[in-house]
């Protein structure tokens, strides 16, 4: 396993921060921010100074119910190559959801949503990481993501679903703290128990993050300092196994250097501490602040060694996850599983664990699980009811989120939009997002808004027109064109 140390999420808008960071031995980029022919400068200026670079992927969308995309794969594997980087890593989640699989319109989330913890999902979930590892030139880890809401009847915990993934894939975790703590306050699950059903010796490195409490719910915001105890489920995972890596992702709302560095100083400091305590008894219902109870202690001394005062909670925009791009079958009688390939490092192969081959999913289970993830992300996205079983308060606050999502995301790549609208913007994209689905990008996105407005007849009409004609290189249709597109985006039709 690569032995990575102590990271931070590298991000354009703290790139120089990254850079006079001291103590940096390794940074975490989206994957798709960028482009393998022309890195940022700042990471070409990393990696000669022995940065190690890892790519984050958000958009394969491994949970879904369609096998990967063959053009995100090879995007993917490209960048890992450009940047010369000893794994890649992706997610546990769905993104999208319909299509021919289903026989009904292609819906995108532009955010990691859960997948149900059933035999179905985690068969269909199993072949599509066999076809990733076989695309990539270096080994894959997964992480675990946070979520607002519960499938019904699931049939394994979070714990059993990743040791089943690890043992037939032999796929390496990427276990993501601040996620175990929403999903504790979310939905109610022991980050101790998951912990101790993990193949620890599976993990590839560890993700650390803040939130925020809103509408009741707990928010992974990656805006928000990281709360103690957060940092006591990182000791609890550290007291079990040394992880090679620990990374501070921070998305938004990003605070001066000394306060980054300060929650960096926290991080090593409990990862050390841990080390030193006696590894924890299998005991799965252990509480790890109760345990541990370093978290807020090592804040303590991470802002004192830094020189900053106590960080401050403030209002956050986003959940987690970064920015998207432009019941069971079992195995077939008389086949028998292919062995699993072996992971790489450096593209060399080496030895794998001893695992058992995913057995391949047949269409039904991918169109089972299809028809569920259709109907939730239908309700989140489009306003149809909320499938039966799931919680309608949780489905409400997560379709509230996505589309707060999608109009920071949107007034951050068109920042005039905020301008021409004022204290409008938010509230007319979010009434657009009610009945409008996000399409394939944010930038398409945009342009629907903007006709959607266009078709109000707002007062702002000539500074949105000349919006559409930059982008465009046309003219907006006439008032007979714009209802015909109108009638196409709300029966479905593109």
């Amino acid at each position: 396993m690569t032995e990575l140390g102590i990271g931070i999420g590298w991000r354009p808008e703290i790139a120089d921060a990254v850079e006079e960071l001291p103590g940096i031995d390794w940074v975490e980029v989206v994957a798709e921010n960028v482009c393998a022919g022309h890195l940022p400068d700042s990471l070409a200026r990393l990696r000669a100074r022995g940065v190690t670079v890892v790519p984050h992927g958000v958009s394969l969308g491994l949970g879904g119910a369609d096998r990967p995309d063959p053009e995100r794969l090879a995007a993917l594997a490209e960048k890992a190559e450009a940047l010369g980087a000893p794994l890649v890593t992706e997610h546990i989640a769905f993104v999208r959801a319909g299509g021919p699989l289903t026989a009904s319109p292609r819906l995108e989330a532009g955010h990691l949503l859960p997948v149900p913890r059933t035999r179905d999902a985690l068969d269909v979930l199993c072949e599509n990481v066999r076809i990733a590892q076989e695309s990539l030139p270096v080994p894959l880890a997964l992480e675990n993501i946070a979520a607002l809401f519960s499938w019904p009847g699931e049939e394994l915990s979070e714990g059993r679903f990743l040791a089943e993934l690890v043992e037939r894939t032999g796929v390496r975790l990427l276990i993501d703290v601040a996620n175990l703590h929403t999903n504790h306050r979310n939905r109610g699950e022991d980050p101790a128990r998951a912990l101790a059903e993990l193949p620890v010796e599976a993990i590839a490195y560890v993700h650390v993050a803040g939130g925020v409490e809103r509408d009741g719910v707990w928010h992974d915001t990656h805006a928000h300092p990281v709360p103690p105890p957060v940092l006591d489920i990182l000791a609890d995972l550290a007291g079990r196994v040394a992880p090679p890596g620990v990374l501070l992702e921070r998305d938004d709302h990003f605070p001066p250097a000394a306060e980054l560095a300060a929650e960096l100083t926290a991080i090593r400091a409990t990862v050390t501490t841990a080390r030193r305590r006696p590894a924890p008894a299998a005991a799965p219902h252990d509480r790890p602040a109760s345990r541990h109870g370093v978290g807020a202690a090592a804040l303590r001394a991470g802002r004192a060694l830094a020189g900053g005062d106590p960080l401050l909670i403030g209002a956050g925009a986003r959940v987690s996850g970064g920015l998207m791009p432009a019941a069971g079958a079992r195995t077939a009688p008389g086949t028998t599983p292919a062995p699993a390939p072996a992971p790489r490092e450096g593209g060399a192969a080496v030895a794998a664990p001893e695992s058992t081959a995913p057995v391949p999913a047949g269409d039904e289970a991918r169109q089972r699980v299809g028809v569920g993830q259709v109907a939730v992300l239908s309700a989140l996205v489009a306003g149809t009811p909320v499938p039966e079983g799931f919680d309608v308060r949780r489905m409400r606050v997560q379709s509230r989120a996505l589309a707060g999502k999608r109009a920071s995301v949107v007034a951050r790549i068109a920042p005039e939009l905020p301008e021409i609208l004022g204290a409008g913007f938010r509230p007319a994209f979010l009434a657009y997002a009610r009945t409008r689905p996000m399409p394939g990008s944010y930038r398409r996105d945009a342009l629907d808004f903007v006709e959607s407005l266009l078709l109000d007849e707002r007062p702002e009409r000539r500074e949105l027109t000349r919006w559409w004609r930059e982008r465009t290189d046309s003219r907006p249709a006439g008032l007979a064109g714009r209802v015909a597109r109108a009638a196409r985006l709300v029966f479905g039709g593109r």
